[in-house]
């Protein structure tokens, strides 16, 4: 069996397909990578915490948003769309597409199986390029766990973490997440 070719593409070229598409892609290294639709649980624990933020940032200068809004990483070429995103101030935009925005705050992803590694890695690093990135945030499908990354004033990286009964605070728009909350009413399916 042949190795399937791969096809760089331009951003152009991302922007134009994606936008015909009804699947979601990522521009990872010049070629378009689907991403797997999510699970019941997957999209339970993304909209707790939108439903969790949103509450928190009504009235302010940010906004919390759904996967449906595409991030980019200039120094880096990846566009994806995470869980969560939360926009301070306003939205800045790709030069060559209103669609995709540039400064996201706070990024929230829920791993799963198929996506806990890239999440924890590769795509980590991707997001730590973002210069307006404070904190990312990733929700645990396998038990109550909510890890917090945050950039300190050496633009270094710290982790803290919150569990059951305990409260992962976001420090750059003033927001927490009580890990009881985000849970509630959730089925954790142990892999």
């Amino acid at each position: 069996m042949r190795a399937p070719s791969h096809h760089w593409m331009s951003w152009k070229e991302y922007l134009m397909l994606e936008g015909e598409s009804t699947l979601k892609h990522e521009y990872r290294d010049g070629e378009m990578v689907a991403i797997s639709r999510g699970t019941v649980q997957h999209a339970q624990l993304a909209a707790a915490v939108i439903r969790d933020l949103g509450m928190q940032l009504r009235g302010g200068p940010c906004f919390a948003a759904t996967s449906d809004l595409k991030i980019r990483v200039r120094s880096t070429g990846l566009c994806t769309y995470p869980d969560v995103s939360v926009i301070c101030g306003e939205a800045k935009t790709d030069p060559e597409s209103k669609h995709v925005v540039l400064n996201p705050t706070v990024l929230v992803e829920v791993t799963s199986d198929s996506t806990e590694g890239y999440d924890r890695g590769e795509k980590i690093n991707h997001y730590r390029q973002i210069d307006s990135l404070l904190e990312h945030v990733l929700v645990s499908h396998r038990e109550k766990l909510l890890e917090v990354f945050r950039r300190n004033e050496d633009g270094l990286w710290g982790r803290t973490e919150a569990r059951t009964g305990e409260i992962a605070r976001l420090e750059s728009i003033k927001a927490k997440l009580a890990v009881d909350s985000v849970y509630e009413g959730i089925e954790l399916h142990q892999s």
